[in-house]
């Protein structure tokens, strides 16, 4: 099942948050207005936004706030986005032009602060403290695992535990507050509305391990992003942790050698010969599936219905999509 039909049950309230979406980001400048129409037309999967708004339907009908919060989710979703190209010195996303390619460093980062800013005057405007606290919260969160990657660039000792940490609040955090704030819209039982933040944070494990997977053995043309980026990069991922794990501490040498000193095409393929000989693919595959067997047992509590099946697929989505 394709993404398309998955989230067929909230097509009319993803029509409205895109709509609305391009009414917040147009801003009141021609420049504002000129960037954020390149930001619309190189736009990703809107997960965050469908996430809040089929949880949001699985306990009530459409509703503004529901379509408020999806936008200010995807706002801040952006906003990091801007600002991770400038500190990655990305020349393209989805394979276009980066905001800081195009225009500059200093564009890219002031445009973030400029969606960071509205998506609070958004947030203000849904007049729910929970949700301000959940969103919050979460955007921190994000800050400390960037932070933290850009730390821990190159430490090929890094402990599974760690990177699992990086991940948890680099990208599921945010998955999180999108999935809770869904439920904190209809809902004040505080039982259902842990059981979403599990679910929504688990889903951003599966999805952040899957793509570090892409990063290794993804196909550039349906990503969009050139195969090793990341590694190129010294962001060390769960493949790599656990394929070092398995190799003898006397031949691991041979291998750090291609990562801590850059590497070519030629000495990027050794590296990935590695990691599927050592089984660090199949292992973070099989990590992801936990984590998405977690998001699954934690919402068993919902009746059938079209969203529950949706929020289920997505799961299903996340660990087989390949791009």
């Amino acid at each position: 099942m394709n993404l398309n039909q998955i989230l067929e049950p909230i097509q009319d309230e993803l029509s409205a948050f895109e709509a609305r979406f391009k009414e917040v980001l147009s801003g009141e400048s021609s420049f504002i207005w000129e960037i954020s129409q390149h930001l619309l037309e190189n736009h990703g999967k809107r997960l965050r936004p469908a996430c809040v708004l089929l949880v949001s339907r699985a306990f009530g009908e459409k509703s503004e706030r529901g379509i408020e919060t999806a936008v200010a989710l995807e706002l801040i979703h952006t906003a990091t986005l801007l600002h991770d190209d400038v500190i990655d010195q990305s020349p393209t996303r989805r394979g276009e032009m980066t905001v800081s390619y195009k225009w500059s460093n200093l564009v890219s980062v002031l445009m973030g602060d400029y969606l960071f800013a509205k998506a609070f005057r958004t947030l203000v405007g849904i007049g729910s403290p929970s949700i301000m606290k959940t969103v919050s919260s979460a955007t921190e969160r994000v800050s400390i695992g960037q932070l933290n990657e850009i730390k821990e660039s190159k430490n090929f000792a890094l402990a599974e535990g760690d990177y699992l940490k990086i991940i948890s609040d680099k990208t599921a955090s945010l998955f999180a507050a999108a999935c809770e704030s869904g439920c904190i819209l209809h809902q004040s039982d505080q039982k259902q509305i842990a059981g979403f933040k599990i679910y929504g944070q688990n889903f951003g494990m599966v999805f952040q391990i899957v793509d570090d997977l892409l990063d290794i053995i993804g196909n550039q043309e349906k990503t969009g992003k050139e195969v090793g980026t990341d590694l190129r990069e010294g962001k060390v991922t769960l493949p790599l942790i656990y394929s070092l794990q398995q190799e003898a501490p006397t031949k691991r040498k041979n291998i750090l050698k291609y990562l801590e000193n850059g590497y070519s095409n030629s000495s990027f393929e050794k590296v990935v010969s590695f990691i599927q000989e050592k089984g660090g693919t199949v292992y973070s595959h099989k990590k992801a599936s936990e984590f998405g067997q977690k998001a699954l047992e934690s919402i068993q509590f919902l009746p059938d219905s079209i969203y529950n099946k949706s929020l289920k697929d997505l799961v299903a989505f996340a660990l087989k999509r390949d791009k």
